[in-house]
């Protein structure tokens, strides 16, 4: 089966293409097509909800994380058992990183690797006719980037569509789409994104809502009319990063969530078994597990509660003596000595690592990292390089004495000094490994 492929792309984050995305995509399943989601760049959210919508797994496609074979492979893979295959823009459709062409980390990229088109939503209110200048230009912008139909988002009116709708219309691009504006088909944010879809109340609800918002407002014959075969070149998984162990014991519930899909499925595909426990529940990582595995989430919103999980505390601290445990972004923060919350309170965590952090003196870190590893650990090898990111708020307010993972260096290769800690068999850093360099 070859799938058909298409990209939502937008001028900036908060244009509506994530709700324009889902409910694509549901509207597409209700229909009885084979769809699945994608989304360019790092974002660990947004292919929850992609999956929620169609039943099928969503995936990352990162032009600047993953090596040009891993992207393929995974791009065969995710139209292999599609009719069609929605990839959702990070950001802006054209934001990126300067890097070498092809490989900015922006959805642009992909349309230019894939030759996808691209349907632009455009968010227009306060403005009518300027719409089609902003249109313009991003059909103009790029002559390897097509601009194949326009969604018109947040329209006051009638009258407001047609202003707006008629004079992209007169540059020849369809508007294929005019939703009118209702606050309440928003997706509750919080400070590293949307709300996780698992937290959503109601969320099959919701999806329903945006379902019937896209076959109210767009024309999906149209739509699919637009999308080209998505043929990507052959490929393999040999950048991926293979499984830390062969039973893996993930944190996995409403603090811990940020595995990338495209890992998991790995590690899967390599004959690894994950096994999943809450430390929200209090419960303690397998014993018979070979690694314990502690990912991203929200762990600062919970400290209460993961200070007081005695049976996860004294589990994972036993496991730590004889076997890794490696901790991503909130799994480190959980590692360290103490998480200060918002409010200023501070509750002992793991004490597995020296340092210590907190969310009430907050500072956004974010962007693409090259990690150059010193020694071996669940990421890799010794001298391996492995490509990231970090997102997070929370600072280390103690450093600890712990030995560095390795050292780092930002998306461009500027040095960034060592990062991460490591004491006996347990290694943590803030950093989110995708694929290796």
């Amino acid at each position: 089966m070859t799938a058909r492929g298409l990209i939502i792309g937008a001028p900036r984050s908060g244009s509506g293409k994530t709700s324009v995305t889902i409910g694509l995509l549901r509207a597409l399943a209700r229909r009885g097509i084979k769809v699945r989601g994608a989304k360019s760049g790092p974002d660990y959210i947004d292919p929850g909800f992609h999956a929620a919508a169609t039943g099928r797994p969503g995936v990352n496609l990162d032009s600047w994380a993953m090596a040009p074979s891993l992207l393929n492979a995974l791009a065969a893979d995710a139209s292999a058992e599609a009719e069609m295959v929605i990839l959702e823009s990070a950001m802006g459709l054209f934001d990126g990183i300067p890097a070498e062409t092809g490989r900015s980390g922006a959805a642009a990229d992909l349309a230019r690797l894939y030759g996808l088109p691209v349907l632009l939503v455009l968010d227009v209110s306060g403005q009518s006719q300027t719409a089609a200048a902003i249109a313009k230009g991003f059909a103009t912008y790029d002559p390897g980037v097509r601009i194949a139909g326009v969604v018109l988002n947040r329209l006051g009116s009638d009258r407001h569509r047609k202003l707006a709708g008629d004079a992209i219309e007169a540059l020849g691009l369809p508007v294929v789409g005019a939703i009118l504006r209702d606050p309440t088909l928003s997706i509750p944010e919080r400070h590293l994104g949307l709300v996780q879809a698992e937290e959503h109340a109601d969320l099959f609800a919701h999806i329903e809502k945006l379902a019937d918002m896209v076959e109210r407002s767009l024309d999906l014959d149209a739509i699919v009319e637009l999308a080209t075969p998505l043929a990507p070149m052959s490929g393999d998984q040999s950048f991926a990063l293979p499984p830390p162990g062969q039973r893996i014991a993930l944190a996995q519930d409403a603090a811990f969530t940020f595995l990338y899909p495209h890992l998991a499925a790995h590690w899967r595909a390599m004959g690894a078994e994950l096994v999943p426990f809450s430390p929200l529940a209090d419960q303690a990582p397998d014993a018979t597990c070979d690694i314990c595995w502690l990912p991203g989430g929200y762990p600062e919103l919970h400290a209460g509660r993961l200070a007081a999980a005695g049976t996860f505390l004294s589990g994972t601290r036993r496991f730590a003596d004889t076997k890794p445990v490696h901790g991503e972004c909130g799994g480190f923060m959980m590692l360290g000595g103490s998480i200060e919350d918002a409010d200023g309170a501070t509750h002992a965590m793991l004490g597995l690592l020296g340092h210590a952090t907190s969310f009430a003196k907050r500072k956004m870190n974010l962007g693409y990292r090259q990690a150059r590893l010193s020694a071996p650990c669940p990421l890799g090898s010794e001298g391996s390089v492995v490509r990231g990111h970090e997102f997070h708020y929370a600072q280390t307010v103690v450093a600890g004495d712990d030995t560095p993972l390795g050292q780092l260096a930002d998306g461009q290769g500027k040095p960034l000094g060592s990062f991460g800690g490591r004491r006996g068999h347990v290694t943590g850093t803030f950093f989110h490994a995708i694929a290796r360099g």
